[in-house]
């Protein structure tokens, strides 16, 4: 046996799980292992008045991903495996709160480091995967958040099944989640409304109808809190020579679960996309309706075409319009190297008996990864937002973000 499948299945074995599936040879043959590197530095300076001066923060992260292969038979079994571990750099008397690292209960402060295991058993039938354990994952009505040092993680069981041309089926009973900037699970919240809930239940599908258009409808229940039906379209026109029109049409609506309160609201939203070679600009509408803001778990990412680096627009009654543009430098001969900037307004926000909330924020993204030699997959990411609002933190940001992704088999 080659030196990395004899890592694997040391692995499996330590992790309890793996003992009755090591006879089989695919299982460990078949696995595969990355370690990924993050070195986060992260700025954040409040710009109102009254508001504390910064949140600043240095941390370096480690993610190693442990994927089995599956035993032999008609229903295939395996084990994958997340190892998340962080460790604080630099994080002066007070300038915590970043999101890289959990707080220490004192003023401002963070823990030195943090880490997380994270098992998940799976099973195999045609094409139909069944996992239960930690899950990151995306979906229209919960998305796992990873935009800081380590990624959210939920813990459940997800579904996925693929048994007919086009058409893809998606179901979870989540009961956890924790947060980028933990190492333990905590029960569900619902950001912005409130609650605990122990249980987060989903279906739903995505249909190709054509090559170009595919149709989502997925149904969802945060227990006692709310309930959320979400319908979408997504189209791509080819206009050849490397141009393309991509359109992606969203309704969200929510209401109430349980007695933890009432709540109503509607959320649609609507993106147009078109690439023109090396370039790309987009244009989005978002409205928000209904007597409550957008509702999904806390520390998760909403499915809002104007959820963007800081905000989500997903205000009471707002209406937000975004404006985008990418560059790919590859057509300048520097493959590897991108750029990004939007800008999105917001209005009609309810404040009290009158709508007259307003924000606006700005992104700007640049990016390079090396394409070959011996620092392949290493990347260096600015990542700068500047928001301004009537009703909210007024905020400059940037963060610089270094990773190197490396096969270990």
């Amino acid at each position: 046996m080659h030196p990395t499948p004899r890592l694997a299945a040391a692995l499996l074995a330590g992790s309890g799980l793996g003992w009755p599936l090591l006879a089989q040879a695919d299982l460990v043959e078949d696995s595969h292992a990355s370690l990924e590197l993050r070195n986060f530095y992260f700025n954040r300076d409040f710009r109102q008045s009254g508001a504390r001066d910064n949140a600043d923060e240095w941390a370096q992260g480690f993610l190693l991903r442990l994927e089995s292969g599956f035993s032999e038979g008609t229903v295939g079994f395996g084990v994958d495996a997340i190892g998340l571990l962080g460790f604080k750099l630099d994080s002066g008397g007070g300038s915590g709160g970043t999101g890289l690292l959990p707080a220490d209960g004192s003023a401002g402060g963070s823990q030195d480091d943090y880490a997380k295991l994270g098992l998940t058993a799976k099973a195999r039938v045609s094409n139909s995967l069944l996992k239960v354990g930690a899950l990151h994952f995306k979906s229209p009505l919960v998305s796992a958040n990873d935009t800081r040092l380590l990624p959210e993680l939920f813990r459940g069981a997800l579904l996925d099944v693929q048994e007919i041309d086009g058409l893809t089926l998606r179901g979870a009973h989540l009961d956890r989640n924790k947060l980028n900037s933990s190492s333990d699970y905590q029960v569900f919240s619902a950001n912005r409304i409130g609650g605990r809930s122990d249980a987060f239940d989903f279906a739903g599908g995505d249909y190709r109808l054509t090559p170009a258009l595919t149709a989502s409808l997925h149904q969802g229940r945060l227990r006692d809190i709310y309930r959320q039906t979400f319908a979408g379209l997504v189209h791509t026109l080819d206009l050849g020579g490397q141009r393309s029109l991509k359109s992606d049409l969203r309704f969200a609506r929510a209401s109430e679960d349980g007695g933890f309160r009432e709540l109503d609201n509607r959320a649609f939203g609507a993106l147009f996309s078109l690439r023109l070679g090396a370039h790309a600009v987009a244009a989005g509408y978002q409205r928000i309706s209904g007597d409550d803001p957008y509702p999904y778990i806390a520390g998760s990412d909403p499915y809002l075409v104007n959820f963007i680096q800081i905000g989500d627009f997903g205000n009471v009654d707002e209406r937000s319009w975004q404006l985008r543009y990418d560059y790919d430098f590859g057509a300048l001969g520097l493959p590897g190297l991108s750029f990004m900037s939007r800008y999105v307004s917001g209005d009609n926000v309810a404040r009290g008996a009158a709508n007259d909330g307003k924000e606006w924020e700005r992104n700007t993204d640049l990016g390079y990864v090396v394409q070959s030699g011996p620092l392949k997959n290493l990347g260096v990411k600015w990542r700068n937002a500047t928001v301004r609002s009537n009703f909210a933190n007024d905020l400059d940001e940037n963060r610089l973000i270094l990773s190197y992704s490396l096969t270990l088999w």
